[in-house]
């Protein structure tokens, strides 16, 4: 038996588990979500991972390559999770304005109890886009987005209900601005204007007036719910 393949073992009796690299690798992506989100990546440490899962920087590096290809693949992750729980919605059977005020309220929703997202995103800006441009999967999962709100619109035209001239790209960055800012300046926000939104009646009026907006944009004036 090799050093890695003893290396494995002893990962695994200190977790007690049974072998399960599935399992220890969704551990390690979780733990380490929360330090890249807390630190950034330059400020983030493998020790520090390490110690807090239940297996071994070791065998850290053995599944994601260095501390690079873990970054990069809690940033796949971040996104798998928003685009299947946009998937999830099943907006199909829903009229076009209660599919785009359902997308609307989800990406609110997810942002919201999701803070370690939209810090991720920030942290890759600072990074001006460098390690999702080198990941294909980010980009096929984000493309799906795109054509969710391109069938929402098509169908709001057939309908007669969208405007014309709605484009999905600028309706996509309208939902997400809208929902990102709420997190993102939190801290900030709410320290220099007191954290009245940030309560529980504050979030859901944001969350309502955020829909509205979205609508406004999106659907002609005389088909307004």
């Amino acid at each position: 038996m090799g050093e890695l393949d003893l290396e494995l073992q002893k990962s695994i009796s200190r977790g007690g588990w049974k072998q399960d690299p599935a399992g220890v690798q969704l551990n390690i992506l979780a733990v380490a979500t929360s330090e890249f989100a807390a630190n950034g990546l330059s400020g983030a440490r493998m020790d520090e991972i390490a110690a807090k899962t239940r297996t071994s920087k070791r065998m850290i590096y053995y599944y994601f390559g260095d501390k690079e290809g873990l970054y990069r693949r809690v940033l796949e992750e971040a996104y798998r999770k928003v685009r299947e729980g946009e998937r999830d919605l099943d907006l199909d059977h829903l009229s076009p304005v209660e599919a785009l005020t359902r997308l609307a309220e989800f990406t609110f929703d997810h942002h919201s109890s999701n803070p370690n997202f939209i810090r991720l995103v920030m942290i890759e800006n600072i990074h001006h886009g460098a390690y999702i441009r080198q990941s294909e999967l980010i980009g096929r999962l984000n493309a799906g987005a795109i054509e969710k709100l391109e069938t929402i619109c098509r169908r709001g035209k057939k309908a007669g209900v969208f405007r014309e001239d709605v484009d999905p790209l600028e309706l996509h960055w309208q939902i997400s601005a809208l929902s990102f800012f709420n997190v993102s300046n939190r801290a900030t926000f709410s320290l220099i204007f007191g954290d009245r939104l940030y309560s529980a009646g504050g979030q859901e009026t944001l969350r309502q007036h955020v829909v509205k907006t979205v609508l406004r944009f999106a659907v002609k004036a005389d088909q307004a719910p």
